[in-house]
């Protein structure tokens, strides 16, 4: 019994004599003063068992028969316990999930789920599980605004994943892709997301206890908005001439401007009535352009900090009006901890930070110091790779995890980016969707847990182990080659760099080292030939990690090629590369919609460039 694979592990589980064998026709008892709250928990345990071979009906009256009961969901609204936790009681005789609230029934469901997946349904072995989750919120963030926009079926599928993984909150950060009627042309080519599938996917995140967050980013990230004649004038810089690092003119919402409230009033107006979370993340990180153009002499005279406080408090403000909480990323305001006392204690700061010793306790501890509730944002490590960095995003996450407990974070958002074209497939990121769910349920009892395994039974439906360790390994190929940038992995760069920025960093390679990589893509590879995911895109999974395999092969062939020491020619390279390309966009239509998918290979046409 100590083989038992769950996750997230629960915090208490004894073992106990003897075992349980279900029978057919046993009842499913929801024992609830409002069962039809439960309702759908019940349906999700009574679809389960029917799926191997057990019939069970579901009832609702205490007068129901015990010895027709097979399982009993008691709610216990009286109970004395953390909210969210639950017991799990198997005997010989029955099976009993009690808690305090109906999440807490879910995710006794959701362990007893698991454990036949474990055990088998034949027999189940006595035991007794008592949990709770360390983080109160345990969320996870889809980037749907730099390419990629999934598909409502891609959200339906991930939803139930995470949710049997007890996450319960997600977001979809948003820039440009809500489908705004009074503003058509930011979104025009971004195959958007519509009110009426938010509507749908917030009634399909609420009966699995997730709350679907609203997200829309309301003053850096507008870069979007100011390509357009109607919203340039809003931007924070006067001209297009103006440029910084990021390479082009405004970033970032003038504060000064009145116009740029009246922008962020109106977004608001027009997103929030399609949600029914009481939360709202209103972004207002990365402001880089702030104080370097209109809003210069105002910064300079009161100071950069004070200007973006405020206008970030007339934000807060909107956000009330609404009745929601908002929630803003606090990489500005930390950089001023004299103002972080100044924040509304009815608001939430999102401490974010990806790299494995991030984010940092201190940041933590000025956010609690202060009062001001906030919540720990890691992140997955997939942006800015092609297959992941395992051992940055297995770290990044334990160290949010940590720091957020010892200095009282009320959540863990795990973040997943598509930076720069958006190129990782989905499957990268389960990795840290997965660790992320464990760590924040209960780090003590999960930090160590078996990776490959957890991925293959929980995500793959991988009896042979095997794509669980090809996801694992392919993920740290990036340690291979020496060079280590922050946020990113090598390859990834070499890919997007031109010939003429590869030799800059010629001395920092060695062709031995491309080799040798190559080795080390090919053994990390290796299992999928054997492995049998059983999952309903089981063969699609199978060929987004082939492609990722070969895609990180060319990056190795390309940086042969581009020091002089490759042994294929660029056509060869050049005739690769167009057949990778067809595969991406081929395995980008079967998760996303269409929208960024020109964005996204115009990437790859530069790199084809260096073949010509």
């Amino acid at each position: 019994m100590n083989k038992l694979n769950l996750l997230p592990n629960p915090r208490q589980m004894t073992i106990l004599p003897g075992s349980l064998s279900l029978s057919n026709g046993r009842l499913i008892l929801i024992d609830s003063p409002n069962p039809q709250q439960l309702y759908f928990t019940g349906k999700k345990l009574q679809e389960a068992l029917s799926k191997v071979g057990l019939t069970c009906q579901i009832a609702a009256s205490r007068a129901t028969p015990r010895e027709q009961v097979g399982i009993t969901l008691c709610l216990s609204p009286d109970k004395a316990s953390t909210p969210q936790s639950y017991q799990l009681d198997i005997t010989p005789k029955e099976v009993v999930i009690e808690a305090q609230d109906e999440p807490g029934i879910f995710y006794g469901v959701c362990t007893l789920l698991q454990l036949i997946a474990n055990t088998g349904i034949a027999s189940l072995p006595c035991l007794k599980i008592v949990d709770w989750p360390d983080f109160p919120a345990r969320g996870v963030m889809l980037d749907i605004s730099r390419d990629k926009v999934y598909t409502l079926e891609t959200l339906f599928s991930l939803v139930d994943m995470l949710a049997s993984w007890k996450v319960n909150q997600l977001q979809l950060y948003t820039e440009h892709t809500f489908a705004y009627r009074h503003h058509p042309e930011v979104w025009a080519k971004a195959s958007p997301i519509t009110g009426e599938e938010i509507m749908m996917l917030d009634v399909y995140c609420k009966e699995r206890f997730i709350d679907l967050v609203p997200n829309q980013n309301s003053f850096g990230h507008m870069h979007r908005w100011f390509d357009h004649p109607r919203y340039f004038p809003l931007g924070e810089l006067t001209g297009v001439e103006e440029k910084n690092w990021w390479g082009r003119g405004s970033y970032s919402l003038c504060p000064g401007d009145p116009g740029s409230l009246e922008l962020v009033k109106g977004l608001y107006e027009e997103l929030l009535p399609h949600f029914s979370s009481q939360l709202f993340n209103v972004g207002c990180d990365e402001t880089f352009d702030l104080g370097l153009g209109r809003s210069k002499e105002e910064c300079e005279r009161r100071g950069k900090g004070r200007v973006y406080l405020e206008f970030l408090l007339k934000i807060y403000e909107l956000v009330k009006s609404h009745n929601r909480t908002m929630q803003f990323w606090g990489d500005i305001i930390i950089q001023y901890p004299e103002l972080v006392p100044e924040l509304p204690h009815d608001t939430i700061a999102l401490e974010w930070g990806y790299e494995a010793a991030s984010p940092p306790a201190d940041h933590c501890e000025k956010f609690a110091a202060a009062g001001v509730p906030y919540y720990v944002c890691p992140g997955t490590s997939s942006w800015n790779t092609i297959a992941g960095r395992t051992d940055n995003a297995l770290g990044n996450l334990s160290t949010a995890a940590q720091n957020g407990i010892k200095h009282n974070a009320i959540g863990l958002l795990n973040t997943d980016w598509g930076d720069n074209g958006h190129w990782q497939v989905l499957p990268v990121s389960y990795l840290g969707f997965a660790a992320g769910a464990a760590y924040s349920w209960d780090y003590q009892t999960n930090h160590n847990q078996d990776m490959p395994a957890v991925l293959s039974l929980h995500a793959f439906q991988d009896s042979t182990s095997s794509l669980g360790r090809v996801a694992y390994d392919l993920g740290n190929v990036y340690k291979a080659v020496g060079m280590i940038p922050g946020n990113a992995s090598a390859l990834f760069h070499i890919m997007q760099m031109p010939f003429s920025e590869i030799h800059k960093h010629a001395n920092r390679f060695d062709s031995q080292v491309f080799h040798h990589v190559l080795d080390v893509i090919d053994q990390a590879s290796q299992p999928l030939t054997g492995a049998k995911p059983q999952t309903s895109d089981g063969s699609l999974l199978l060929r987004e990690f082939e492609h990722s395999a070969r895609l990180l092969r060319h990056a190795c062939q390309r940086g042969l090629l581009a020091l002089g020491n490759g042994s294929r020619s660029p056509a060869d390279l050049d005739l690769e590369l167009r057949e990778i390309m067809i595969e991406y966009q081929s395995l980008w239509l079967a998760r996303n919609r269409p929208g960024g998918l020109v964005d996204s290979l115009a990437r790859f046409e530069k790199a084809r460039l260096d073949y010509m």
